[in-house]
């Protein structure tokens, strides 16, 4: 099997190292907008690099893993499906509702793949908890948190090319909170705060938010996101039912202090960032995909997913700019180019 990788930035880069070593996989092209980042991961992983991205799709491959910068996301899907190759792509398909659209409808009309990057269905503490909630083990669930917190805000010229915290961020939470419940959000309220540092003001951003959700069987979910965390990466879920109550993410790396005078201290250092925390899980997708080409596996997480959690972040940063609680219906069928 040769796969061709589109993207070598630092997401690009790690799953280049695990396509180079899996057994499955014959050979690998890389190439990025940058071609001499491209031919240093290349040389770094032993594998073979591509002048530039359109280079990939002469090269013979079979499939395609798209990590370039998100706006080339659609355009790349698109064109991968007009050459009839599936399609492995990092969140999002687009940072809009049109884009996304557009893009499902080549491959739709194409009948090819698409696989979408959420790494958190592939996280072991994620998938024991979908297994916690539909075995019946919590009860009738009534509560759900969710939170993502960053330990430092990313480069300001990052921010106007992110979509915002809501599409950036929180849609891996709105992602997982479907997939571990079973259960659509029907109606949002989302706040936001920037009282951070002023690049988020500037971006239109905002550093910090928090959304109410209500589930389509009434659960309801909250949904936390940082760029300011001091204390470090943290990622958790907790999920409370009439029976009982767990936690994903809780552990001796969680970056946070227990005030009890009879607290033991964590004794572990936190994660540094995403890659770190979720590093099984991307490898555990990447694997996935190869067995999904090899017919061995169905779509674990096919683009329809990514579109359900696009329409949560869209409705959460709606409600937050006019203030108000948002449905998922009216914003699937209103004109998203107006917020």
């Amino acid at each position: 099997m040769r796969i061709g990788l589109i993207g070598a930035g630092r997401i690009g880069a790690f799953h280049a190292g695990v396509l180079a070593r899996h057994p499955k996989v014959d050979s690998l092209v890389i190439a990025d907008a940058d071609a001499a980042r491209a031919a240093e991961v290349a040389a770094r992983t032993g594998v073979e690099p591509a002048a530039a991205p359109d280079a990939v799709f002469a090269a013979g491959v079979d499939a395609v893993v798209i990590c370039a910068a998100t706006a080339a996301h659609a355009e790349l899907i698109a064109k991968a499906a007009r050459a009839g190759l599936p399609v492995f792509c990092e969140k999002p398909i687009a940072l809009d509702l049109p884009g996304t659209r557009t893009a499902l409808a080549e491959v739709e009309s194409a009948g090819t793949l698409l696989q979408l990057g959420f790494m958190r269905r592939f996280d072991a503490g994620y998938v024991a908890a979908r297994e916690a909630v539909r075995s019946g083990r919590l009860g009738r669930l009534h509560t759900v948190r969710a939170m993502s917190s960053d330990p430092a805000p990313p480069p300001a010229a990052y921010l106007p090319l992110s979509g915002g915290l809501y599409r950036d961020c929180l849609i891996h939470d709105f992602d997982i909170l479907r997939w571990v419940t079973g259960r659509e959000v029907v109606e949002v309220y989302a706040m936001g705060s920037d009282r951070g540092p002023a690049m988020f003001r500037e971006a239109g951003d905002v550093d910090t938010a928090a959304a109410l959700l209500t589930l389509d069987d009434g659960t309801l979910a909250t949904a936390t996101a940082t760029r300011v965390n001091g204390a470090g990466y943290d990622v958790r879920m907790e999920l409370a039912g009439e029976q009982d109550q767990i936690a994903v993410g809780l552990g001796e790396r969680t970056p946070i202090t227990s005030v009890e005078p009879a607290a033991v201290p964590l004794s572990g250092k936190p994660w540094p960032g995403f890659l770190e925390r979720f590093a099984p899980a991307y490898e555990a997708e990447l694997d996935a995909f190869v067995r999904v080409l090899r017919g061995e596996l169905a779509n674990p997480c096919d683009g329809r997913e990514a579109l359900a959690a696009l329409l949560v972040a869209e409705a959460c940063e709606r409600s937050r700019r006019e203030r108000r609680p948002v449905t998922i219906e009216e914003t699937a069928t209103g004109d998203s180019a107006s917020f």
